[in-house]
C-alpha cells in the first residue's frame, strides 16, 4: 500500500535558483517516512529501533515556492535485518515527477550497536504495506 504525505513548499526551501534546494527533499522524505510509521504503528516506540542505512534521491523536474507536493512512500522490499523504502515526490496539480528517491532502514539495537533481525510482529505490519514493482 502506499501512503501519501501532502506538503506545501515554504520560501525558506528555495534557493537562489528559485527552485527547491535539493537538501530540502531529504527532510519531505524524513517526514513522509515519520507519517508512514505513525499510520502503521499504535507505539512508535516499540518498534522505533531502526537506522538508515542509505538513501538517495534522483532529481527529474524542479519544485518550486507555493507548490503543493505529494510523498508517496511504500515498503518496496523486507529483508532479514532490513527493510527498503521507495518514494515519489509529485507536484500536486499536475501530476509532474519531481523526484524518485529511496532509502535502507536497518532494524538495530543502540544497546549493542549492531542490527538485529525483524521483530515477527513487526515484519507482519511491514509486509502489509509491501507494493511489489
Amino acid at each position: 500500500m502506499k501512503h501519501e504525505t501532502v506538503t506545501n513548499v515554504r520560501f525558506c526551501e528555495t534557493d537562489a535558483a528559485g527552485h527547491v534546494n535539493n537538501t530540502s527533499y531529504f527532510i519531505y522524505l524524513e517526514e513522509a517516512r515519520g507519517k508512514f510509521f505513525q499510520s502503521i504503528l499504535k507505539d512508535y516506540q516499540t518498534f522505533g529501533r531502526f537506522i538508515i542505512a542509505s538513501t538517495h534521491c534522483d532529481f527529474v523536474s524542479q519544485a518550486y515556492y507555493n507548490q503543493e507536493l505529494v510523498i508517496s512512500t511504500w515498503i518496496s522490499k523486507i529483508g532479514n535485518k532490513s527493510f527498503q523504502f521507495k518514494h515519489e515526490i509529485r507536484v500536486k496539480d499536475s501530476d509532474t515527477l519531481i523526484a524518485a528517491a529511496g532509502a535502507a532502514i536497518v532494524y538495530f539495537n543502540y544497546n549493542e550497536q549492531t542490527s538485529e533481525p525483524i521483530p515477527a510482529e513487526f515484519r507482519k505490519l511491514l509486509e502489509g504495506q509491501l507494493v511489489a514493482s
